[in-house]
């Protein structure tokens, strides 16, 4: 019997015939398309949440020039950051089977000695090093933060934003060293007849139990399974039953007019029934001119607008399009003094638990006529975890800047 080295740092302690560069070639090239993807919708989101109006939207403070591509955020489509962001997100979890299967296949190079054989060689290395922990990192963050919420130290988006950044340029300088090699040998289609320099190839491989096009169609197999069982929390409608592996993908709460989903509900808010009932609730509006008081009834008087808009979240989900209807906040601007195009606006919740209690909005959401503080939805009043006795409904905003239990909006520059 054949003794085989038991060290890993030994070529022939590798033994699969599946590893070679038309195998991890072929899973580079769909990851230089997909992270491309995956990295550009991820500074759009960013971007959505308006970051640089108010120290309240900026997720990540002290960003610097990191953040020299923000835009302000627009307002139509009204689906766009239901696209973008479910996007970012079904992709990210289908891509998951083809990262592990490319970090498999060339892990024999990170057991390689001597660790460095030069400069040139030692600055690869470590380009390699912030590559693979990046990546996992980063897939890793975002899975669980779609899974499980918020379960990092300190907030998900800074690490989650930095974490991009360092792991992307270590994306590109891989991208620049490799795709040529990974483009010859997928134009070679290597298969049984292997290059002499392949240096992925093991020196004493093991009898094949499966082809590397076999080994392909498995990965792809996992990454279409992954695709069908999270995409319909981002498509809504039927498709939603299909989301078994979104935690918000599945059927819609409850039923009734109501009966869409939420991210956090009135009692995990510490919303007091009390403090939002008729009574004692009150809008409080200030801009220009001072402050006003309105209750709920006043703003039912004034002149009601509908619009048709969906509720998207960073974690992927998103609700059909739904029918609220309410007043329009540059009709709240104009009566503290706002006539005509109409500021920025601070929005603050009596919501007192949970992130996002206040939050800004940029003057063309607020001038936008299908932006509302919503007062009934589906043609029945607000219920408590939907936001009662008044919410923020912005088109194509994120929807933690869709504010409920709105208490005060102040109008001005920020």
């Amino acid at each position: 019997m054949r003794d085989h080295p038991r060290l890993p740092t030994s070529p022939g302690f590798w033994r699969s015939p599946l590893r070679g560069t038309w195998f991890t070639s072929v899973l580079g090239l769909v990851l230089l398309a997909g992270i491309t993807v995956l990295f550009v919708t991820g500074l759009v989101s960013y971007a959505a949440y308006n970051p640089g109006l108010s120290r309240v939207n900026d997720t990540t403070p002290d960003k610097g020039i990191l953040g020299f591509y923000l835009f302000p955020w627009p307002t139509g489509p009204v689906w766009l950051y239901r696209f973008t962001q479910g996007v970012h997100v079904t992709l990210g979890i289908t891509l998951v089977p083809v990262l592990l299967a490319k970090l498999w296949s060339v892990v024999p190079k990170l057991f390689t000695l001597p660790p460095a054989r030069s400069l040139a060689h030692a600055l690869e290395r470590i380009s390699l090093l912030l590559l693979v922990g990046g990546g996992l990192f980063e897939f890793t963050t975002g899975v669980l933060n779609v899974q499980l919420d918020y379960v990092f130290p300190g907030s998900f988006y800074p690490l989650h934003f930095y974490g991009a950044w360092v792991f992307f340029a270590a994306f590109v300088v891989h991208a620049v060293l490799k795709t040529p090699k990974a483009m010859r040998a997928v134009r070679r289609r290597l298969r049984e007849a292997e290059d002499e320099d392949d240096d992925l190839l093991s020196p004493d491989p093991a009898p094949a139990t499966v082809s590397r096009r076999g080994a392909l169609w498995l990965v792809g197999g996992g990454s279409l399974l992954l695709f069908l069982t999270t995409v319909g929390q981002s498509l809504g409608g039927p498709f939603r039953r299909t989301a078994l592996l979104a935690p918000h993908g599945g059927t819609d709460p409850n039923g009734g007019p109501n009966g869409f989903q939420i991210n956090k509900t009135a009692a995990y808010a510490g919303i007091d029934a009390a403090e939002t009932g008729e009574e004692a609730w009150r809008l409080v509006v200030t801009g220009r001119t001072g402050t006003v008081r309105l209750s709920r009834a006043q703003l039912l008087q004034m002149p009601l607008h509908s619009s048709s808009l969906p509720i998207a979240c960073v974690e992927g989900w998103s609700t059909a399009d739904q029918w609220w209807r309410g007043v329009r906040l540059r009709d709240l601007a104009a009566l503290v003094g706002h006539d005509g195009d109409p500021p920025d606006v601070f929005v603050e919740s009596v919501q007192r638990h949970g992130a996002f209690r206040r939050a800004a909005l940029r003057s063309n959401q607020v001038a936008d006529p299908r932006s509302l503080l919503a007062l009934t939805v589906n043609g029945e009043d607000l219920s408590p975890d939907h936001g009662y006795p008044a919410r923020i409904i912005v088109p194509a905003a994120p929807g933690v800047l869709n504010t409920k239990w709105v208490a005060r909006l102040t109008f001005g520059d920020l």
